[in-house]
């Protein structure tokens, strides 16, 4: 008895508790808020992240261990080839300067004069990155005594589901993490052919080169790119939530002279993930009409669930925002 007590009022509480929704839904209405078609632009862009690095990074060895004697360039500083950066001294010369030295200031300069020192010099024109010694400093011929690059890249990480919609020469623009309120305008130089694989996730190393490099951009920074993919001027735009799928047609409800609405066919173009392009079935002075549900009320356009979000094709050679 006690049983049946206790399911008799979980029961009860449960049709209340529906009662009371579905009583409280039937007098909800849909309201639509109106968006003017507007013409406009619209870029369909990829976004990746990528660092800083030499396009060529080249460094510079000694023919012959030494030690440095002095140096004439310091780091950043733009190098021609074939310019002299330091001289140094062979194993052999340091020591006998070093002895002649001992024996007073006329018997070094007199060795010095006729032993010369040995030129290093820049095989490329570029920038000086990285200087390893300072005067007085010996080294080794495995040691890299400077390195240079000829041009700053950005070295991107692009996923494999993107990278076919990524060509030669296309239109790009770095931000730097260091300086996010300087836009650098570049292009892509390089996609890699071999892929990088990491978690799971495969990715392709695309060069960015920056149209003209500035004095802050410095090599291991970090940048975040923008591909521009695709771009489209003065079309006209409907944002994604107007538009809606019905029966295999693509359809949006216009405003009507009278204050009513009615669906209309429309054809879609590219889309960036907000705003669709369209290329027929819609004019300038149109209004499209927005479903605007109140919170619980279950109901959507077409019986859809109003927090659903519309699939948008891609009718007319459209593509996606990534």
């Amino acid at each position: 008895m006690k049983k049946a007590a206790v399911i008799v009022i979980v029961v009860g509480i449960v049709l209340a508790g529906v009662y009371y929704f579905w009583n409280r839904s039937r007098g909800e209405e849909v309201h639509f808020r109106e968006i003017p078609v507007q013409r406009g632009d619209i870029d369909i862009t990829i976004l990746s992240t990528g660092t800083v690095q030499p396009k060529n990074r080249l460094e510079i060895k000694a023919p012959v261990a030494g030690r440095i004697e002095q140096i004439l360039v310091k780091e950043g500083q733009t190098i021609r080839k074939g310019q002299i950066l330091a001289w140094m001294s062979s194993t052999e010369r340091a020591a006998m300067l070093d002895a002649a030295r001992a024996q007073g200031s006329e018997e070094y300069k007199k060795w010095s004069d006729l032993y010369l020192a040995t030129p290093v010099m820049a095989p490329i024109s570029g920038t000086l990155i990285l200087k390893n010694v300072e005067p007085g400093q010996t080294f080794t011929t495995t040691d890299a005594i400077f390195v240079m690059s000829d041009h700053l890249t950005v070295k991107a990480q692009v996923d494999e589901t993107d990278i076919a919609q990524i060509k030669l020469n296309s239109k790009a623009e770095i931000v730097l993490d260091a300086y996010p309120g300087n836009k650098l305008e570049a292009h892509v130089d390089q996609i890699a052919f071999d892929a990088t694989t990491v978690n799971n996730v495969t990715t392709y190393i695309v060069d960015v080169i920056p149209e003209k490099v500035p004095d802050f951009m410095r090599s291991g920074m970090t940048a975040n790119v923008t591909f521009f993919v695709q771009q489209k001027k003065d079309v006209l735009l409907v944002p994604n939530e107007a538009i809606k799928v019905v029966e295999g047609a693509t359809q949006v409800f216009v405003k009507q002279p009278n204050g009513g609405r009615a669906p209309r066919d429309i054809t879609t173009g590219i889309t960036d993930g907000k705003r669709t392009e369209i290329t027929e079935g819609l004019n300038e002075s149109d209004v499209v009409l927005v479903p605007q549900f109140k919170l619980g009320s279950g109901k959507g356009a077409g019986g859809a669930s109003p927090f659903g979000m519309p699939r948008i094709p891609r009718s007319g050679g459209g593509g996606g925002r990534r």
